[in-house]
């Protein structure tokens, strides 16, 4: 890792626009160029995949795809592939919060616009892009346009020779949904195109990229439709024969359960992991670093029994451990990896992260129900960490302040020593950046000093999450010069 960075976590959705949700469009640059303004070196987002139940960005309907609401209207039209009268008068869209409904079938029209003017331009660039990402393209875009014809129902209800992937049943939609099958492809060529300038752009201004991997995938996805011999499958229906999620934990009573099915660890060992190769290749062309979400399922993960409510009434099972991280460094040599090591970390998961050198993980927000040993409090983290007020998981500071109890609160403002109640989320961002920790990573909310009202997620909620943006003009050059002040006296100028 970089010594002594600091950034931003801020997914691309959050970022205004006049077009409902955030994109890779202009207001992108402006926050890449508020980030070097402000000495940052890292950009922290969520998953780029295209969102399923919940519109969450850990429930992908990929693991290798991008997310087409991220398209940017406005590059479209510079390219000429839509008109300035196409964009002129978007709806009058929330200007904090995403309406993913509206949105979806808003984009879904600008979208068809824009691939009905594409045909009509030279295609050499799209059939290379085509044809090096047709691994795991292929699958998508069919599998996408199948689950359109039968009205987003998940693929394990679908007619069984389609569900079961019949070879004489795939072609003949191969030819029936030729025109949406290239639509999907088209999406997915005009996402990475876009992506790629911008995180050429951020780069070029010495910032890189933090990516997040989510160990699992959703069910309904096409990697689990194109792939079931990777996943504990039932046989018969395509259902999820066991489970995956967490214990009860800080998060959740009665734990968290995620329904994601479980790997089949054995067959994919057999495989020497490929299927995850080809996942990390991908996810390596779009981001420089990359948090693995739930590392600690690599060392031992929670299974919990198809039927079940709760993931109250589940099990360890061990996972590959040291074998499948050797395996991966030998077919792509020493990965820039971070370990979400965040819940019920027992000596073996934090062995395995250390055996490989992964920076873990360390949140203020845990650091103040117990004694001065905690290990999230700052005087104890290790250098070769991340440390965070909070993440998208948590409330803002400013929520959680207003929300701890009497003792936590107490220990908290004893561990400031001096602090303005006023302003008790610089007080925890200096913290952080003050610690040896190698990177220091605050949520943009946290710059901004905003209450519950800018939480992104709430852990075992299904609804509502995912929706928060900030307003333009907040991104000021007061502020620029407060973060990059915290940064210079830390020695995190990048």
């Amino acid at each position: 890792m970089p010594h002594r960075a600091s950034g931003i976590l801020l997914h691309p959705t959050s970022l205004p626009s006049r077009f409902g949700i955030g994109d890779l469009g202009p207001e992108a640059y402006k926050f890449v160029d508020f980030l070097a303004e402000s000495g940052q070196g890292i950009w922290q987002i969520l998953p780029l995949g295209p969102t399923g139940h919940g519109n969450s960005p850990y429930a992908s309907y990929s693991a290798m795809a991008g997310n087409p609401l991220l398209i940017s209207p406005e590059i479209l039209r510079e390219k000429g592939l839509l008109s300035h009268e196409d964009i002129a008068k978007p709806p009058q869209f929330p200007k904090n919060r995403v309406d993913y409904d509206h949105v979806i079938n808003y984009k879904e029209n600008l979208l068809w616009k824009a691939f009905e003017n594409f045909r009509s331009f030279p295609q050499d660039e799209f059939q290379e892009f085509c044809q090096r990402h047709a691994s795991w393209l292929e699958d998508y875009a069919l599998f996408m346009a199948i689950k359109q014809m039968n009205r987003g129902v998940s693929w394990n209800a679908w007619n069984p020779v389609l569900r079961d992937r019949d070879p004489d049943a795939l072609k003949a939609c191969r030819m029936l949904l030729e025109v949406e099958i290239n639509f999907r492809k088209y999406r997915q060529f005009e996402f990475f195109r876009q992506w790629g300038y911008l995180k050429r752009y951020a780069n070029e201004r010495r910032i890189q990229i933090l990516g997040d991997l989510p160990i699992y995938v959703a069910h309904d996805s096409a990697d689990v439709w194109a792939h079931p011999e990777n996943f504990c499958l039932h046989p018969q229906t395509g259902l999820s024969t066991l489970m995956a999620g967490v214990p009860p934990d800080y998060f959740s009573a009665t734990g968290q359960l995620w329904g994601n099915p479980i790997y089949n660890w054995y067959h994919l060992r057999q495989k020497n992991y490929q299927w995850w190769v080809e996942r990390l290749e991908a996810m390596l062309e779009t981001v420089d670093w990359i948090r693995i979400d739930h590392f600690r399922a690599f060392e031992a993960y929670w299974v919990v029994k198809q039927g079940e409510s709760t993931a109250m009434n589940g099990r360890w099972v061990k996972g590959p451990g040291a074998d499948f991280f050797k395996s991966i460094e030998e077919q792509l040599g020493r990965l820039p990896i971070v370990a979400e090591d965040l819940g019920l970390i027992t000596p073996e998961v934090e062995a395995l992260r250390d055996q490989f050198h992964l920076p873990g993980m360390k949140i203020l927000h845990f650091a103040f129900g117990s004694d001065w040993g905690n290990a999230y409090l700052p005087h104890n983290y290790p250098r070769n960490c991340v440390a965070y007020t909070g993440t998208h998981d948590n409330d803002t500071t400013v929520g959680w302040f207003s929300d701890l109890s009497a003792l936590e609160k107490n220990n908290f403002l004893n561990y400031l020593g001096q602090y303005n109640l006023s302003e008790i989320h610089w007080d925890a961002i200096r913290v952080i950046m003050s610690s040896v920790a190698d990177w220091a990573i605050i949520p943009l909310q946290d710059l901004l000093g905003i209450g519950r009202e800018g939480r992104m997620n709430t852990p075992g909620i299904g609804e509502g999450n995912w929706g928060w943006r900030y307003t333009p003009g907040v991104l000021t050059n007061h502020l620029s010069g407060r973060i990059r002040n915290l940064a210079e006296i830390y020695r995190r100028l990048y």
